[in-house]
């Protein structure tokens, strides 16, 4: 071990030692910065094949590639395909809601690693990574997208192109938490625009829409038809988070 590497580890050490690293979701001690203790690992239910080859939907049960939920048999999405780290419940409700509106910006970076191993055929397709935004004034009260600082850390160590500013929020919406899946489309409908730099760059390019949590899909499909009309030659979808309810 070189000097530079002993001193590194010695430094570390010493920073462990005075701010032992926490679980990123109930906050007691954890032996590595970035991961969740014993109990919250075994709390969060992770999303991963079989699912739906478009929204991602899981499956409980084995099924061919290629196959699609009931839902986006019926009607398919705007995007092309969706992916998310884990469910969204009562175990991961602290992690995002902690990450969205109490400032643990911090794990910004760790959850980047997470989106990278759930996403990664979405990622290697990408030509830009896009967070869904914020409009200014929300902007403005929160200090910060956090959609944003997941694309950040996502498009950090790969080809694509962080696109911070692909979309705008030109109309100011109320918040969808109470709102049904007809009662968000109608919120969010025209709330998106392009910004006016990437017209002539995004024709042909396949976009990759970071968010923090999918629950009905109304605002990324929103976003996606704003990129489609502009002839984007696709888009996808990431999140940390999804809502899965019974179809």
């Amino acid at each position: 071990m070189s000097l530079a590497q002993i001193g590194v580890t010695a430094l570390r050490a010493a920073l462990d030692a005075v701010l032992p690293p926490r679980c990123l979701s109930c906050g007691v001690v954890v032996e590595d910065a970035g991961t969740l203790c014993g109990a919250c690992w075994k709390g969060l239910t992770l999303l991963a094949p079989p699912c739906c080859a478009c929204c991602g939907f899981p499956f409980p049960y084995a099924a061919p590639e290629g196959t699609l939920c009931v839902a986006c048999s019926r009607a398919r999405p705007a995007f092309d395909r969706a992916r998310a780290v884990f469910r969204y419940d009562d175990a991961s409700r602290p992690l995002v809601l902690g990450f969205k509106h109490a400032d643990e910006t911090h794990a910004a970076p760790y959850y980047g690693r997470w989106l990278a191993r759930a996403g990664a055929a979405l990622i290697a397709d990408a030509d830009l990574i896009a967070p869904v935004p914020l409009h200014r004034w929300r902007l403005l009260a929160r200090r910060y997208n956090q959609s944003a600082l997941l694309a950040t850390a996502v498009a950090g160590p790969v080809e694509a192109r962080l696109a911070v500013d692909l979309l705008v929020r030109r109309r100011y919406t109320p918040t969808q938490g109470r709102l049904s899946r007809l009662g968000r489309r109608r919120n969010v409908r025209g709330a998106f625009a392009l910004h006016p730099r990437w017209r002539d760059e995004l024709p042909g390019k396949r976009v990759l829409l970071i968010d923090d949590v999918l629950t009905t899909g109304a605002t990324v499909e929103e976003c996606a038809r704003v990129l489609r009309r502009h002839r984007a030659a696709g888009v996808d979808v990431l999140t940390l988070a999804r809502v899965v309810r019974a179809q």
